[in-house]
């Protein structure tokens, strides 16, 4: 009985290791830039690689981070990605990196999460209020003030935002530990869903009245409501 024991706390113990260290597949070589040309390639870790005698310095380089983004939006911020998409030699290395803009006076990086990545933040230049919220039960909020040359870390899967709370504009750097971290913003990806979530669904989830429901869809762009009888009805159909 205490062997059975042993083997399943161990196994439980291997299985929560292999989940902490969890991240980006490690490469099996030296490198693999990525390439949108399949007789160039070979298909590896999801991408097609390029093969290494056709690879050039300019996979393994971005220009770009010291250039400050248009932040005339709605939400008065914007980010320079450095991912696989843009470069193309992180494939396969579990890296990337990103230049986060701020407009002066609450330019704001809204409620998001990071399904595949942890980011590591460092202000440098302004003051930002940055913070995240813990998984249930609990929601508890880690916040804080950050100036320039302060850092945080936000874990990977938890929603977390970034405001400037200065009188100028602020940049901050960010580094995942992922080659495409991938970002899921809480309110577009809620009520901008395509094809739209039913408004009953989302007026029960936030605890709103259907037509707060029809105008944040509106502004959201997942302005048409769907039947959501129908879609039962059709489901059991089917069944």
């Amino acid at each position: 009985m205490e062997g059975a024991h042993f083997l399943l706390v161990y196994a439980l113990l291997a299985l929560a290791s292999s989940i902490a260290f969890a991240s980006d597949p490690g490469p099996l070589q030296d490198f693999c830039a990525a390439t949108n040309d399949p007789s160039t390639g070979v298909l590896l870790n999801g991408r097609l690689c390029k093969d290494p005698k056709l690879t050039t310095v300019n996979d393994f380089t971005f220009s770009g981070l010291n250039i400050r983004a248009d932040t005339s939006n709605q939400f008065g911020f914007n980010i320079t990605f450095a991912i696989i998409d843009e470069f193309p030699g992180v494939n396969t290395l579990g890296i990337s990196t990103a230049r986060i803009d701020f407009a002066a006076n609450g330019g704001l990086n809204p409620l998001h999460l990071h399904p595949r990545a942890s980011e590591a933040l460092v202000c440098m230049e302004g003051t930002l209020y940055a913070g995240f919220v813990t998984a249930l039960p609990e929601y508890r909020l880690f916040a804080k003030i950050l100036r320039p040359g302060d850092a945080f870390v936000f874990p990977q899967g938890l929603i977390h935002f970034q405001l400037n709370v200065g009188k100028t504009d602020a940049v901050a750097f960010a580094s995942f530990n992922s080659q495409n971290p991938g970002v899921i913003r809480v309110a577009e990806s809620t009520f901008g869903a395509n094809p739209p979530i039913a408004s009953k669904v989302l007026a029960k989830s936030f605890q709103l009245d259907r037509d707060t429901v029809h105008q944040l869809q509106n502004k959201f762009g997942g302005n048409q409501d769907i039947d959501l009888e129908m879609i039962v009805a059709n489901l059991f159909d089917e069944l």
